[in-house]
């Protein structure tokens, strides 16, 4: 049954329990035969292939070759690792690479490895080649990326502008243009909405004011000097005569 990750691994045992934690040993063919390799591989005992799916972190097995030991290793291969580790002067007729690359640049990847008689035939299985009596098989499969996920999409605030209005959408004032304040303007003079600056800013006495202001006295607005509209128009009304004055003594072209 292939497994349900992508290998990260293809390595050599000389026994089941020489594989360090994390791999697996390939014990058994397809046939259910002992998938012990010969002496020929480099062991008085034989040995066994083993293989690791350690999750998908880092990088995944794409490509497993076997071949002779008078070949030259593949360009952007490795050599199988070996528990142990293979001892001086032993040789080797056949030899096992692989090509491991990163997860997020892998189109496809091995997720099985099986071995069987030379006669035997895998579906869906490709033979890699062959080792003492037996061949060696991968099966390849597309990795299965998630997709990026996007970007939040940004949130419309015409919705809650409308709801800050202080007027309602139907209101000529609300569907005229938005007209930028002159910087001669006060803040308490209204705009085309009929709203100034100050508008909603609540109102405080200053402190030092207070004082005067005992429960039912009006003594600070006693001091008060209230007028009226034509009041101050008479108090403040300038005729722009000496101007109208200039004006006429100056030559036509110049006026």
């Amino acid at each position: 049954m292939a497994a349900e990750a992508p290998l990260t691994g293809v390595g050599w045992a000389a026994a089941p329990d020489a594989a360090p934690a994390g791999w697996t040993v390939i014990t058994a063919t397809v046939e259910g035969a002992a998938a012990q390799l010969g002496k020929g591989f480099g062991h008085k005992g034989g040995g066994y292939l083993c293989v690791s799916t350690g999750g998908a972190q880092g990088s995944v097995v794409t490509d497993v070759q076997v071949l002779s030991d008078r070949s030259p290793q593949p360009a952007g291969y490795t050599r199988a690792p070996e528990f142990p580790e293979l001892r001086t002067g032993a040789s080797r007729k056949k030899r096992v690479y692989v090509r491991l690359v990163p997860l997020d640049a892998a189109e496809t990847a091995v997720f099985d490895l099986k071995l069987s008689s030379k006669s035997k035939a895998l579906p869906q299985y490709m033979k890699i080649g062959e080792m003492g009596n037996f061949a060696i098989w991968c099966k390849k499969e597309t990795l299965k990326k998630s997709s990026p996920t996007p970007p939040p999409r940004p949130r419309s605030l015409s919705g809650g502008l409308k709801q800050l209005s202080l007027q309602s959408p139907q209101s000529p004032a609300a569907q005229g243009s938005v007209r930028r304040a002159s910087p001669h303007e006060s803040l308490y003079d209204a705009n085309v909405y009929g709203l100034s600056a100050m508008d909603g800013v609540p109102f405080t006495l200053h402190p030092k004011f207070e004082c005067k202001l005992g429960a039912g006295s009006n003594a600070l607005f006693a001091d008060l000097n209230v007028k009226s509209l034509a009041d101050i128009e008479k108090e403040y009304n300038y005729a722009f005569v000496v101007e109208r004055t200039a004006a006429a003594r100056l030559p036509p072209g110049v006026c």
